[in-house]
């Protein structure tokens, strides 16, 4: 009898206060800290081959455009002096990780201008336009953004998509098919019809995964394969055994765009002249923002996505809003698509839409499934494709050692992998994302 009461004496006893845990460390710290300090010390490596004649940063085409002058060597030696100096902070054992965070993020953002004040250093051109490439990274960052508010849409309702490549190589293929065979004889529907035909069929795509994981439930990762193969073998079908025979591989493009006043301005005034996709990607953001936050059925589809059971228990149809929600994705990738064929090149080869489905995943993701923020990593992309393309030009060399453009290309994008792993801290989805939802009823 004692020792039972011993036992339940000890048993109730309260236990000693443990010390406060410490503020875990953002992962995966040190190994980024290390990169950059790498990178840092090649970098102010790099600046003793810059010559001190200073670039010509002109921001707009005309003798009125603005301009102003870096010094390659002492500009590249303070961007690797930052970079080195954030990679030691990291390094600290006694550092909490916040303060090397933030070092880590501007040391990245510092990657992008970086390579043009290095590639222009070394080509030895005395000048480049700013604005020119700023409204390029816009041109090129068009379907990527597209494609992530269709990424965006889908697992906002909690469905993986990963065949957004695919709905937008359909929308590419299928769109440039209906002009040359039906839409391209018809007066004063042209373009408009083919456009309307690719955003149908990336809508399409998009049901077939719809049906794929909600009503059948299969795996969603393996769903978003299945279109991607479908979109590929099915337009490459499509062009060698109807486009090549009837010799149809080329159709103009969209008109170009000037917005009234807007693209009168001085200096600021390329960036208002566009195409239509383009001008309707900036639209596609605003209304999927006001839309998805701050409207009635935008909190459902949320709401689906991150309590399912919940929402069927406040009489919500789970199963339509799915539905909806992944089919106006595939919209948006189909239009994505036609930028492609029908407003860029005119034209349709297979796999043009050249992995850019799966980058509008990671903007996405980068942008932690928000609309604008998922449109300002699209936008990343597009000024790393556009900074690669002015190097390629440029052709920069290393002594007598040309640079490869496809090496220079690569690296902002690893550049946005680093940021994206750890130095903005964890991106956090929908909370049922992935699961097959099960009515209780």
């Amino acid at each position: 009898m004692s020792e039972n009461t011993t036992s339940e004496t000890s048993a109730e006893a309260p236990k000693p206060l443990q010390p406060p845990r410490r503020i875990p460390k953002l992962r995966h710290l040190q190994t980024l800290g290390t990169a950059f300090l790498v990178l840092g010390v090649l970098v102010v490596w790099a600046s003793t081959a810059l010559e001190d004649e200073p670039i010509t940063m002109a921001i707009g085409v005309g003798e009125a455009a603005p301009r102003f002058d870096v010094t390659p060597d002492l500009t590249v030696l303070v961007i690797g002096l930052v970079m080195t100096i954030a990679g030691l902070v990291a390094l600290a054992d006694r550092w909490t990780g916040r303060y090397a965070a933030v070092g880590l993020l501007v040391s990245a953002i510092l990657l992008l201008p970086l390579l043009v004040v290095l590639s222009v250093g070394l080509s030895g051109a005395p000048q480049t336009n700013i604005l020119t490439l700023a409204a390029e990274a816009l041109r090129r960052g068009t379907p990527i953004a597209l494609g992530a508010l269709a990424g965006l849409w889908c697992e906002r309702s909690g469905v993986i998509n990963i065949g957004i490549e695919g709905m937008m190589l359909a929308g590419a293929g299928i769109g440039f098919l209906s002009y040359t065979m039906v839409f391209g004889g018809v007066p004063g529907l042209g373009l408009v019809g083919a456009v309307l035909v690719a955003v149908l069929t990336g809508g399409l795509m998009a049901a077939l995964h719809a049906m794929l994981c909600v009503t059948f439930k299969t795996d969603q990762i393996v769903s978003g394969v299945v279109i991607n193969l479908l979109a590929l073998g099915l337009t490459s079908f499509l062009r060698r055994e109807i486009l090549l025979p009837a010799d149809a591989t080329s159709a103009p493009t969209l008109p170009q765009i000037d917005l009234l006043v807007l693209s009168d301005l001085p200096v600021v005034g390329p960036l208002f002249s566009g195409r239509p996709i383009f001008f309707t990607m900036f639209l596609a953001v605003l209304v999927t923002h006001i839309v998805l936050f701050r409207s009635r059925w935008g909190l459902r589809v949320r709401s689906v996505g991150e309590k399912p059971h919940a929402a069927e228990t406040a009489g919500l149809n789970v199963v339509k809003l799915r539905y909806q929600a992944v089919i106006v994705g595939g919209l948006l990738a189909g239009l994505g698509g036609a930028w492609f064929s029908l407003e860029t090149v005119g034209g349709f080869d297979d796999g043009m839409t050249q992995g850019n489905g799966f980058i509008a995943l990671a903007a996405m993701i980068f942008g932690k499934w928000r609309p604008w923020s998922a449109f300002g990593g699209a936008m990343l992309f597009g000024l790393a494709s556009s900074i690669g393309t002015r190097i390629q030009l440029l052709g920069v060399e290393v002594g007598d050692f040309p640079i490869p453009p496809q090496f220079m290309q690569a690296f902002p994008y690893v550049v946005t992998i680093i940021v994206l792993a750890g130095a903005i801290g964890r991106a956090v989805p929908p909370a049922a994302i992935g699961q097959p939802y099960e009515p209780s009823r």
